[in-house]
């Protein structure tokens, strides 16, 4: 699908003709030309002349001639040639920031650069700028800066790392760098080892911290000490430091195209060791994370990247600790209470924890709790004090706050299809991931282990004390058993789609949610239900820019008394699309999805093209003119940049190398 987009209204700016000029003019070549450019003077030049709303952006919605003449680097500078048009433009104001961000006075500038193939420029920047710039490690040589966190409202916020007890080596690591460096104020602390007791997590909230994640033996310091560097993971945008759950794994598909599967494998590894000492994959690696999970899907993300190294001497052993984290994960997470409803089988979204959610500033839930606060008689603060640790009883704010952490959890947050039930929903998509884990984990034990998988004591969880040994045949028998039941319970024929269920009701919900073609991604669906999802399914959330999170209908109406939530109608975002591509390739609807996937790119390139190079994490799949304006909630991540956007949202960075690779 590696089209050349024509972009309607657009015209080709190397096919006009420059209009005559006053000055010197270089007669028209076919030739690329190339230009002399002085970095500042165009730079005041072109923002003066084109950027009309003073935002440092050139769009489609900028007012100004849409042309500068730039001096030709064979004549010195002397003769000219015009740059025409709103993508030109704006690629020449990218071009101009980068250089003076790099010191250059004066560059000489290829046209092709300026009239690139949007879709080849978006991938170069993907592959090139966006991937590295979104990529951090954690160690001595930066924990002082990514350990301090926005969110620590403490009197004293300072760096703080958390150790497991299971990693003594880092913490005499880090104790190390924080007497070498006193003037990091670091502050290296021990971590339970029951971390996730929701009390012990609260009052961890009074000095929150960084949780270490995976790091690799180097050589030794010159005094003799053991050194050891962070490895490296990709944050899902510019603004964050901590590893985070699902983001990772829509980032690995994309890296692995793009020949970075040390990226993917680094991930994996990080994975392993949040397993291995805090029990589960985290939301993200803080404190006030570790009673909260993510979407599981680390035994696809292991395979594929198995696949990108399995020429390498360590693969199989890589693939072996992936698997028996999963395991591991699999029964501590997801089949165990509070998670595990064991009358349907099911699994929901339920994040340990008690209070209000630190991670949010403190106002974010006062609407929510003031109406408590004055029935106490207290302030805002007063009153969350007391609630959180257990002073007040409110028992319906308990459900409030439980199903709130379950919708954090889900990483959906937020949608009306979860609000104030998500813990009581088994939901298409969970479910849809953990039958992708048995039915994974059944094919690896059975394909590369065979068919006996001995189990070490560190990674047998609670469940699986006595459990030394692990076959297939248990794991094919919980995938088809829970594949009965969500055929039981989930799948509707005459809507053609999955539903998610409600195990205190006990009845599915009837919301139409995209999250219904996670079922084709893991194989859940039989090839005539498929046929079915697509005949009648598909056409409920296909719109102008691809699939839509869920359905007007279902959402209902909005306005000021009931705002939009961002994962419903009419957003789109880049995890939807992804799974939804892969599952329906995997039952042969090749041009359903091509289909689906060139409405996407079309929507982002034209966005990347009118809106000077923005790439954002959502979008409107409904606007024929600006998508990437998203007003629901908090906005939209990846369109507040000045001149150039050097880091684009990372899961719409996936989307890119899986279409035109």
């Amino acid at each position: 699908m590696q089209r050349h987009l024509q972009i309607e209204g657009h015209r080709d700016p190397t096919a006009s003709s420059a209009p005559s000029r006053r000055t010197s003019v270089d007669p028209l070549s076919s030739a690329p030309r190339k230009f002399l450019v002085n970095v500042q003077e165009t730079l005041d030049a072109l923002v003066l002349r084109e950027d009309s709303d003073k935002n440092f952006q050139i769009t489609i919605e900028d007012k100004g001639p849409k042309t500068i003449s730039l001096g030709t680097a064979g004549s010195g500078g002397y003769k000219t040639q015009d740059v025409r048009g709103t993508y030109m433009l704006s690629n020449l104001l990218q071009e101009l920031t980068l250089a003076k961000q790099y010191g250059r006075k004066q560059i000489v500038l290829d046209e092709a650069r300026l009239n690139e193939n949007p879709v080849h420029r978006l991938s170069r920047l993907i592959k090139d700028s966006f991937w590295p710039n979104l990529t951090r490690r954690i160690d001595g040589s930066n924990i002082a800066r990514v350990a301090k966190d926005p969110k620590d409202w403490t009197d004293h916020p300072h760096p703080r790392i958390y150790i497991p007890v299971g990693a003594p080596e880092q913490h005499r690591y880090y104790t190390r760098i924080a007497k070498e460096h006193p003037e990091m104020d670091l502050e290296v602390i021990w971590l339970n080892e029951k971390c996730d007791d929701p009390a012990y997590v609260r009052d961890l909230n009074e000095a929150p911290g960084l949780l270490a994640i995976e790091m690799e033996r180097v050589a030794d310091t010159p005094e003799g000490e053991p050194d050891y560097r962070g490895l490296p993971f990709v944050v899902p945008g510019g603004r964050f430091n901590e590893l985070y759950g699902w983001d990772s794994y829509m980032e690995t598909l994309g890296l692995i195209i793009n020949d970075r599967e040390d990226l993917g494998e680094a991930m994996v590894r990080h994975f392993c060791f949040c397993i291995r000492h805090y029990g589960k994959i985290l939301n993200a690696n803080r404190t006030y994370y570790l009673c909260r999970s993510q979407p599981p899907f680390l035994t696809d993300m292991a395979l594929r990247v198995y696949e990108a190294i399995k020429h390498k001497s360590y693969a199989l052993d890589f693939l072996r600790m992936a698997t028996l984290a999963a395991i591991k994960d699999y029964h501590n997470t997801w089949t165990s209470l509070p998670r595990y409803d064991a009358e349907s089988g099911f699994t929901t979204y339920h994040a340990g924890g008690t209070g209000v959610p630190p991670e949010t500033e403190a106002s974010h839930f006062e609407h929510v709790c003031e109406p408590y606060a004055k029935k106490h008689n207290m302030t805002f603060k007063e009153f969350v004090k007391a609630y959180n640790y257990g002073e007040v009883k409110e028992p319906e704010l308990d459900a409030y706050f439980v199903h709130d952490r379950a919708v954090r959890e889900s990483g959906h947050d937020t949608s009306y299809r979860l609000e104030n039930k998500a813990a009581d929903l088994a939901t298409v998509d969970l479910n849809s991931c953990l039958y992708k884990y048995e039915m994974d984990i059944a094919r690896t034990i059975r394909n590369f282990f065979k068919d006996n998988l001995e189990v070490p004591p560190e990674w047998r969880g609670d469940k699986q004390k006595d459990n030394t040994h692990e076959t297939s045949s248990s794991w094919d028998r919980r995938a088809r058993r829970r594949r009965q039941q969500m055929d039981k319970c989930m799948w509707d024929e005459e809507k053609g789609m999955y539903f998610d269920y409600d195990i205190k009701k006990k009845e599915h919900t009837g919301y139409e949610s995209a999250t219904t073609f996670w079922a084709m991604w893991a194989g859940v669906c039989t090839p005539k239900q498929a046929t079915t999802m697509v005949e009648k399914a598909l056409p409920k959330f296909e719109q102008l820019g691809g699939l839509a999170s869920g359905t007007e209908e279902s959402r209902g109406p909005v306005g000021l008394s009931r705002p939009n939530r961002q994962w419903d109608f009419p957003y789109g975002w880049a995890p939807q699309q992804i799974l939804a591509w892969t599952g329906l390739l995997r039952y042969g609807f090749k041009e359903d999805a091509q289909r689906l996937a060139y409405r996407w790119i079309y929507m982002v390139t034209r966005a990347f093209v009118d809106f000077n190079g923005v790439v954002v994490e959502k979008y409107d799949v409904t606007s024929p003119s600006d998508p990437h304006r998203v007003t629901a909630e908090y906005g939209n991540q990846g369109s507040d940049f000045k001149g150039v956007a050097t880091e684009g949202y990372v899961s719409f960075c996936s989307t890119i190398p899986l279409i035109t690779c």
